[in-house]
């Protein structure tokens, strides 16, 4: 038969997969390349067997051809491609009438054109029944075919009507399987996305913060997207700049340009103007697309997407998603993505009404918290830090009160509860408190008292745990009492060289307890002593229990440390393990300025996981000079030996400067200059100097002098840094600061004292005219002094004490 091109096609059915061994093979309108199958391989048997005809098939109809899942007796070339060509494809006219196509003998059949040859195989009558898939549509035929003219019994005509049947039966099964399979493929997606929008949620519903936003962004967003990298970019205040939030999860190269303008001709700020997303197949698309976007992000090739994130019909935001490959952006994706972008809007709205409600919170607690009073001989210093998680007020407060003898009142409490009326009944509490240690000159236990009948008669009928501390300073001695001893051991807080030692006034504490954590108090020796003892009830409870005083000496250097129950308790940890652990971070705090103590106890107990606020109230008694404030007698003088091993002693040393200058009544101005300046030359003396070191504060009514002395004749340069320089610097400060400095040598004739064992060395001094305002007013300038002939040349200008004045 002549060759010819196939006539005509029929739709047909989804492709179908073939079980058995030939795996992933299909057959059908949209089959690739055809493959054997064994059912249709097994029912074409079936034919030859039981029709005793030389050849049976399979045909299935597709677009590119008729294939032969099932076939025997076929020519070599057939049975390996599995494809046929005819003149007239038969198969389609089956298809189209849904009837049997049979011929007895092909030469006396006017519907074809005698015998047909397929290479070898003369078909000289032949006979086809339909086969339908799952939809009921004819796809192909069942064919049995001889090489002499047949009259086909109703026997062969019946077993070709069921083998075909049987054919249609097994299309109809893989439809359902395949339909099954999809189902279920379709389910699983549509379950996977249940539970990742669910878990998005969750996630992003717990967010309270911009941080807590990116690390949800990063991972939740990621791994439901497969985006190897995935960052947040906040259009600012102003609405002229982009600013990528997220770092750390960032593409990298990106950071080069982690701020841009909006009208920068980029794909992140054109989704701000446009409000509409971007997505590109891979880098080099975006690349085209927007050359500016060149070198940003070149370590990944692969797609790219940009999100906007609005809010109130304003974008604030884009999401960018970076992938490692180069991908198509389906329409599953995208809707995926704009979910996400509305979880994403749903907490910047809610971190931003969180922060805002937290700013007000904070600032109405913080109006309640009045600052510390200046107290003669003490140093005051408190801390309120609100819960990270929670934009609740708090019911912590602390208080501290000076009467009109002297007598420091320090107190701190808690109300139970964390809501604005917990803060109402606080600010109550506090306000009543105030005024019975102002208004009565009562014990701490007999101000309790009083405090808990008013607040059971007058309101707010509050719960509260209180701590109330009472510091009487002893008086002084009277006159004519003999003095102490000389200081002839150098301890650190006699004036040296053999002078006479004051007793020292010292404090009685009187504190009670209303069922809140024990006081801590910082000896001046770095121990730590707990003022435990069994508490009495807390407010509210019993007005009329009976409330007990515990009484304790504080001496010079000793710090007093009250705190509410936020800095010790943490779930699951027993109270004595966290007041053990405050022992031991208060010990560490030692060296720490008084005002830094708060701070250092939240830092090293809480840190980042605080989940209830947290009072502090530190109170230390200065340590004066020992040879009392100036008078008609003299100055007021004071040494003190620094430690030289490394710069532990330096804080330590810079606080008792401070508290001589204090007991000398040196004002708050000229005291934070001297801090500076003395902060510069001790520095230098334990970095640059050798051992010993020893520190000197001498103040009379004129002026005030601080010098270090250490064993180094190297002498200070006055250099010049510029801006980016990280030191040089002290010796500009002297120099501007300072009435008056200078650089002293020892040769040894004057080694006495704590320096009984030095040859040679220097002091460095400075001095501030107590009628000088350094840092808000001019600060006088006198006449400079050549360089020491001695020393060659001197590093340094030198600022000196006029002639007539003693040196």
């Amino acid at each position: 038969m002549p060759e010819a091109q196939v006539v005509g096609s029929l739709p047909g059915p989804a492709p179908v997969s073939a079980p058995g061994p030939v795996a992933g093979a299909t057959v059908g309108p949209a089959a690739g390349e055809p493959v054997a199958d064994e059912v249709f391989d097994r029912i074409a048997r079936l034919v030859h067997r039981h029709l005793g005809v030389p050849a049976a098939a399979v045909v299935m109809l597709a677009p590119e051809g008729q294939t032969l899942p099932g076939a025997v007796g076929f020519p070599d070339e057939a049975q390996r491609s599995r494809r046929i060509v005819l003149p007239k494809t038969l198969t389609a006219v089956v298809a189209r009438t849904r009837a049997p196509f049979v011929v007895h003998d092909a030469d006396d059949d006017p519907r074809v054109e005698g015998h047909h040859y397929i290479d070898d195989l003369l078909a000289a009558a032949y006979a086809g029944y339909p086969i339908e898939d799952g939809r009921g549509d004819v796809v192909g035929a069942l064919w049995a075919v001889a090489s002499e003219r047949r009259t086909w019994t109703e026997v062969d005509l019946a077993t070709l009507a069921d083998l075909s049947a049987a054919c249609s039966s097994e299309l109809r099964l893989r439809a359902e399987r395949e339909r099954a399979r999809l189902a279920e493929q379709v389910a699983f997606r549509a379950h996977r996305r249940s539970r990742f929008l669910l878990g998005l949620s969750e996630r992003f519903a717990r967010v309270t913060t911009l941080d807590e936003v990116e690390d949800a962004i990063a991972h939740v967003i990621g791994t439901g997207t497969g985006a190897r990298w995935v960052s947040l970019a906040l259009v600012d205040a102003d609405r002229r700049h982009l600013t990528f939030f997220t770092v750390g999860h960032q593409e990298p190269g990106t950071t080069q340009m982690r701020s841009t303008r909006l009208d920068a001709t980029r794909p992140d700020t054109h989704v701000v103007r446009s409000r509409t997303p971007l997505r590109f197949r891979d880098h080099a698309e975006m690349v085209a697309a927007y050359p500016q976007m060149g070198p940003v992000g070149s370590v990944s090739e692969g797609a790219r997407s940009f999100l906007p994130v609005s809010s109130n019909g304003t974008v604030v935001g884009v999401i960018a998603c970076v992938w490692d490959t180069a991908r198509e952006h389906d329409s599953e994706t995208a809707a995926l993505e704009s979910t996400i972008s509305r979880y994403v809007a749903l907490a910047l709205e809610r971190v931003a009404l969180l922060e805002a409600r937290r700013r007000v919170a904070t600032t109405l607690q913080e109006s309640m918290l009045t600052a510390p009073p200046t107290v003669a001989h003490l140093d005051i210093a408190t801390t309120y830090t609100p819960a990270a998680r929670t934009d609740q007020v708090g019911g912590d407060w602390y208080d501290a009160v000076v009467r009109d003898d002297g007598t420091a009142i320090v107190m701190i409490g808690d109300v139970v509860g964390h809501d604005v009326h917990a803060a109402a009944q606080m600010g109550q509490l506090r306000s009543m408190l105030r005024a019975l240690a102002w208004s009565h000159d009562e014990s701490p236990a007999g101000l309790l008292t009083r405090l808990d009948k008013a607040n059971a008669r007058l309101g707010p009928r509050a719960m509260a745990t209180a701590v109330v501390a009472r510091l009487d300073r002893d008086p002084p001695p009277p006159p004519g009492t003999p003095r102490g001893p000389r200081d002839r051991e150098g301890t650190g807080d006699g004036t040296g060289d053999g002078a006479i030692k004051r007793p020292e006034r010292a404090y009685t504490l009187t504190w009670t307890v209303a069922g809140h954590p024990p006081p801590m108090v910082l000896r001046r020796d770095g121990t730590v002593e707990r003022l435990a003892d069994t508490p009495d009830l807390l407010l509210g409870v019993v007005p009329a229990t009976v409330r007990t005083d515990r009484t304790a000496r504080l001496l010079p250097g000793d710090t007093l440390v009250l705190y509410t129950d936020g800095l010790v308790e943490r779930r699951g940890v027993p109270s004595d393990e966290r007041l053990a652990d405050l022992e031991r971070v208060l010990t560490c705090a030692g060296g720490e300025a008084t005002s830094a103590v708060p701070r250092a106890l939240v830092r090293g107990l809480v840190g980042d996981d605080q989940r209830d606020d947290v009072a502090v109230l530190a109170v230390r008694v200065r340590v004066p000079a020992p040879s009392g404030p100036p008078s008609p007698a003299g100055p007021a003088r004071a040494e003190r030996r620094v430690a030289s091993d490394d710069l532990s002693d330096l804080g330590p040393s810079r606080r008792w400067v401070d508290d001589v200058l204090e007991s000398c009544e040196v004002d708050d101005e000229q005291r934070r200059t001297a801090m500076l300046l003395t902060s510069e030359i001790l520095t230098n003396a334990l970095e640059h100097g050798e051992g010993p070191i020893t520190a000197t504060v001498e103040v009379d009514g004129r002026r005030l002098r601080v010098g270090v002395r250490d064993g180094s004749t190297a002498e200070p340069e006055l250099q010049s840094p510029t801006p980016h320089d990280l030191s040089g610097r002290g010796v500009l400060f002297l120099d501007r600061l300072a009435s008056r400095w200078g650089v002293r040598r020892h040769d040894g004739s004057d080694a006495v004292g704590r320096h009984s064992g030095a040859v040679e060395g220097k002091t460095v001094w400075f001095e501030i005219d107590r009628g000088s305002r350094p840092l808000t007013g001019a600060v006088p300038r006198v006449r400079q002094r050549p360089p020491t002939p001695a020393s060659g040349t001197v590093p340094l200008v030198e600022r000196v004490l006029p002639r007539d004045e003693p040196r």
